[in-house]
């Protein structure tokens, strides 16, 4: 398969496309949290309630569909292999949870993948939208309409003093997860992250890597969320995330005119050594190949690098990790052949861009 067929199938919107801001901001995600009242939680429920609960949201979807999310694909994870399921995870639509955990898990997800709906991960329900650039509200918007859509047909675990009830008492209240996904190799350069992140936690914010909790910052990637979810509205959880967010876009981009200034020729020339690894490497490990993305994404936003696709940093920090390269290579590789594969495909996809300049 040529890797331009390859990417058409495994990309995602939020991957491919441009949202606001990003430059800074690759993508804004909401996830509600959500249990049906009549069966117990997934951490005690059985295995016939578990099966109920995928019939009741599979019945929901068959007799009255949601049109803004399109076709919907029900993907039970007993019937998927390790890697599809490995793969599901890389891009974000399932949690390592559901992944790893669930024999009765379930996800529904939409034809363009903004909208995932995990069954029985640690809620019978989570909600998920994600979508590219800065447009959290947006993605509240559409996760809280799925949420109304849903409920018409189920009646879920509430209480009128404490909010919606859930497996962890973290998500009590709203059930609600808002993050963004933000590319801040400024703020790393300037070493400023290390004072900005404690700031941010003292907002009742948290600030991890790329795939959450336990995950490391891989090319200069963050996700930014809010840890509070009882006390407060949907809307004050999202106010509060998008101010931090928004003060974090300014300090990002203070930082990079600040490295113009002072630091352009070394700035620059790390730039195109990073572009030159990409390009010519035949054997690259994650870790180096996130960092000379990074370095390249910033290059292409600061123009020092032009003619290639801003989406080169969303789309290869996916498509090179350890499932997409089993999945494109057409069966399980070792470590080292899987730092070969990177090499391969990071290359073609560069190659992909220059024969887009030329033609």
């Amino acid at each position: 398969m040529s890797l331009e067929r390859f990417m058409n199938q495994a990309i995602s919107s939020w991957m491919s496309a441009e949202g606001p801001d990003s430059d800074i901001v690759l993508s804004s995600r909401i996830r509600l949290a959500r249990n049906i009242k009549q069966y117990k939680f997934p951490t005690l429920f059985s295995n016939e309630e578990a099966e109920a609960v995928i019939e009741k949201i599979k019945a929901r979807v068959e007799h009255s569909s949601f049109s803004k999310m399109g076709q919907m694909e029900l993907l039970l994870m007993d019937n998927l292999q390790p890697l599809q399921k490995r793969v599901l995870m890389e891009k974000h639509l399932i949690s390592p949870h559901l992944a790893e955990n669930s024999t009765y898990g379930a996800c529904l997800l939409s034809e363009n993948e903004e909208v995932s709906i995990m069954i029985n991960e640690e809620d019978h329900i989570r909600i998920q939208c994600l979508f590219p650039g800065f447009q959290l509200s947006e993605a509240l918007s559409m996760a809280n309409e799925i949420d109304d859509w849903l409920e018409e047909d189920a009646d879920f675990a509430f209480d009128e003093n404490i909010g919606f009830l859930t497996s962890c008492p973290t998500n009590v209240g709203t059930g609600l997860r808002a993050s963004v996904m933000m590319h801040l190799p400024g703020l790393i350069l300037t070493q400023q992250m290390n004072r900005i992140i404690p700031a941010i936690n003292q907002l009742g914010l948290v600030v991890r890597g790329i795939y959450g909790e336990g995950s490391e910052a891989l090319g200069n990637i963050f996700q930014v969320s809010n840890q509070i979810t009882l006390g407060k509205s949907e809307e004050d959880i999202v106010e509060d995330l998008k101010s931090v967010v928004s003060q974090l876009i300014s300090q990002e981009r203070s930082a990079r005119e600040a490295l113009a200034k002072t630091s352009n020729i070394q700035l620059e020339d790390r730039v195109f050594r990073s572009y030159g690894i990409l390009s010519n490497s035949r054997i690259i490990e994650s870790k180096e190949a996130a960092q000379c993305l990074s370095d390249v994404r910033l290059g292409i936003d600061m123009q020092y690098i032009k003619n290639i696709s801003k989406n080169i940093l969303n789309e290869l920090m996916i498509l090179t990790q350890p499932g997409f390269l089993q999945q494109y290579a057409g069966g399980p590789l070792r470590p080292h052949e899987r730092d070969i594969r990177r090499a391969s495909l990071i290359r073609e996809r560069l190659k992909m861009e220059d024969q887009e300049l030329g033609g």
